[in-house]
């Protein structure tokens, strides 16, 4: 049976990881993520995906490089404080993997991006009765499809950042509770 489930903004969030000057990964996350998904464990593959981020909660335990990253050179955030996901289709479903293809809008360009979800879980109600499932996202994107090129060439070559960023959302969703028809 096809569900509709609200991403609780709480309990889910946006992690991204970029080598930094060709010898380590910085990490970092977002915090508003909010969207909606329709899913059906039977069919997954009629499954729908809705989601936005805001950027402006960009977080890399680094105050400067977090100021770095909200302005003109990255994000951005003053003319692009939103990054979107509207799903296109799902590729290869099964009741716990998924293909989701779909279109990416982040810094005013949009891209088609192909993102695995796994580990779906069953129902499970919360401690309020609420309806809950959960599932974890992945994917890897170049900045640089998204016009974020901002970079510094090092004395020993490379770059200062890499243009592959990794991404992974860990979600939680809330089952919509059944609209009543009215008269």
């Amino acid at each position: 049976m096809k569900n509709t489930y609200q991403i609780d903004a709480v309990h889910s969030n946006l992690q991204f990881s970029v080598r930094h000057l060709m010898v380590s990964n910085v990490r970092g996350t977002f915090s508003g993520v909010t969207g909606t998904v329709i899913y059906d464990p039977d069919k997954p593959t009629e499954t729908s995906v809705e989601a936005s981020v805001d950027v402006n909660t960009v977080n890399t335990n680094e105050e400067k490089r977090d100021g770095h990253l909200k302005s003109p050179d990255f994000f951005d955030v003053a003319q692009y404080p939103v990054m979107t996901f509207k799903s296109k289709r799902v590729e290869g479903g099964t009741a716990t993997e998924q293909k989701v293809v779909g279109d990416l809008t982040l810094h005013g360009v949009t891209k088609e991006v192909t993102l695995t979800v796994d580990e779906i879980s069953g129902e499970a109600k919360d401690m309020y009765g609420n309806t809950k499932i959960g599932a974890t996202v992945k994917g890897k994107l170049k900045r640089s499809d998204f016009g974020l090129v901002w970079n510094a060439p090092l004395e020993t070559g490379g770059v200062v950042i890499s243009d592959d960023v990794k991404i992974e959302f860990d979600l939680q969703f809330l089952k919509a509770a059944p609209q009543v028809a009215t008269a």
